[in-house]
């Protein structure tokens, strides 16, 4: 599903209302009537029930004068409250003001401190608060006299419906400008807005609903939106499907180049969840020192030892090996428990130069490269990247603050530099593409922040190439089933005690349920 900045949401309401015809007072009540049926929903039924509505001056408040009057018409006890002068209200917001003083329902001016206690004391009896102070647009900091609203608001712990965003949330960046409302839900209107999907904006939107209002598709469409959400129905429609009639040849060969001294977990993870995946045949290149623990380990594995020179960590002699082998091979990966050094560093850059099937590179290979991120400029094949945010700060030079302040710009910019399918871990995932397209994956939780996670990942995308996904493909989809594995893996286990190989075990069960969404997922 795409994704809306407010710059482009105003220009698919200026097309919407100018060019198609549909005028915006129109949009403003389908926009009502949603969250009025998502408020119905919250209070089980509408008749009696004690709601709080508060507006502000632009269309945002404009939307919540309608849901005031349509609950209102339901049965609800409505009151209402505005943060700004009446005859300041003007457009479509002033056409619903209007027809609401006309029905006998007078908002309350928050004009006076008298107001403000008044709010202060009518909150605690209210069975839902609807937010309609702020919209999208917002830019500066919320001003003080409407802080002051939404620090009573929060401070009630009633359940609020934001309409649209919470207020004070930036639509652009997902920051809190100055305070905003935590909302339990937000309603908002034809396309998720960025602010909402992003930290900390994400932490305070609650359960998010995109509702259509009417805007035609084909304005959508019209429009260059490259920042998408992942989606359970758009990962179904990419994964390679098993045939009757094949063999394990035709679901890929994935050849995986780790070890280290100390390390041999990660690489182990990371075949795990190749053929947790799908993957037909999965092969370790390891040190040859410690090439006895995969084979004790994995029995589903095809070990190659590799040159090591009796140090357990590989030497830069090996590459010969790499690169003959590869040629066997659909797709390669490089990096979990591999180690650094300058030994390391030829054997990564030696394997981007020479590759001419689709790569994967994580971990200590991404450690190693940003010694010298050039080597990619010799990269002649289609490569994914999956750097945790301390690994993003060493390639790009920057701190890890600067990095998660700018994830998608961070991501994005990267991936268009290099040519490379950017993967920056961690909540709320992006998958940066060459071309400027972004995914924003949803799925995942707190308790996959542990030790191996990252080799999982590295796994799932690794085999969902070998199986003949483009690798763009793989990482969107990779990220997703990775996040969906753990969110299962911690609903029966919890989330402190969730460790990367409960991910890889529900690995099957993710895509399954991803494949059969209304089937029961068994065997866990």
């Amino acid at each position: 599903m795409k994704v809306a900045t407010p710059s482009q949401m105003n220009e698919i309401d200026r097309r919407t209302i100018n060019e198609i015809g549909i005028p915006g007072v129109v949009l403003m009540e389908n926009a009502a009537g949603r969250v009025s049926e998502e408020a119905v929903k919250m209070l089980g039924s509408a008749a009696g029930k004690k709601v709080i509505v508060i507006a502000g001056k632009g269309n945002n408040g404009g939307d919540a004068f309608a849901v005031a009057r349509q609950l209102g018409a339901m049965g609800c006890n409505v009151k209402v409250y505005v943060t700004a002068r009446k005859e300041d209200i003007s457009g479509d917001a002033g056409i619903n003001l209007g027809i609401l003083r006309k029905i006998g329902l007078e908002p309350v001016e928050l004009t006076e401190n008298s107001r403000m206690e008044e709010l202060k004391n009518v909150l605690p009896a209210a069975d839902l608060i609807i937010d309609g102070i702020l919209g999208t647009g917002l830019k500066g900091e919320v001003r003080d006299d409407v802080k002051a609203v939404i620090n009573i608001v929060n401070a009630a712990q009633k359940p609020v419906i934001s309409i649209d965003i919470p207020s004070g949330i930036s639509g652009e960046t997902g920051q809190v400008l100055g305070c905003c409302i935590k909302a339990v839900k937000t309603v908002t209107f034809a396309l998720p807005k960025l602010g909402t999907l992003v930290h900390p904006g994400c932490e305070y939107t609650g359960e998010l609903i995109v509702a259509d209002i009417g805007i035609p598709s084909k304005v959508i469409e019209g429009m260059d939106i490259k920042i998408n959400i992942t989606d359970r129905a758009s990962i179904a429609g990419m994964m390679p499907r098993r045939l009757e009639n094949s063999n394990k040849g035709d679901y890929g060969r994935v050849f995986i180049i780790t070890g280290s001294p100390g390390m041999t977990g990660s690489g182990c993870l990371a075949a795990t969840a190749a053929l947790r995946t799908g993957a037909g045949l999965v092969y370790l290149g390891v040190p040859s020192g410690l090439s006895s623990i995969y084979e004790t380990q994995i029995m589903e594995c095809v070990t190659i030892p590799l040159e090591d020179e009796n140090t357990g960590s590989l030497s830069r002699k090996c590459l010969p090996r790499i690169e003959e082998r590869m040629k066997q091979m659909d797709v390669l990966a490089v990096g979990p428990g591999l180690g650094t050094g300058d030994d390391i560093y030829d054997i990564v850059s030696g394997i981007i130069e020479t590759a001419d099937m689709p790569l994967v590179v994580d971990a200590d290979a991404l450690n190693s490269l940003s010694r010298d991120v050039s080597a990619l400029k010799n990269l002649k094949t289609q490569m994914v990247i999956t750097p945790h945010p301390g690994e993003m700060a060493r390639l790009c030079g920057l701190s890890i603050r600067e990095v998660q302040a700018n994830r998608i710009g961070v991501a994005r910019e990267f991936a268009e530099k290099w040519k490379v399918i950017t993967v920056l871990k961690g909540s709320r995932t992006v998958t940066a593409l060459p071309d400027g397209t972004v995914y924003i994956n949803p799925t995942g939780n707190p308790g996959m922040a542990t030790a191996g996670s990252g080799d999982v990942l590295t796994g799932i995308i690794s085999s969902l190439i070998g199986q003949g996904m483009a690798p763009w493909q793989a990482a969107v989809a990779g990220a997703y089933l990775h996040g969906l594995a753990g969110d299962n893996a911690a609903s029966v286990r919890g989330e402190h005690g969730l460790i990367a190989s409960d991910i890889a075990k529900e690995l099957p069960y993710a895509i399954k349920e991803v494949l059969m969404p209304y089937k029961e997922t068994a065997g866990k």
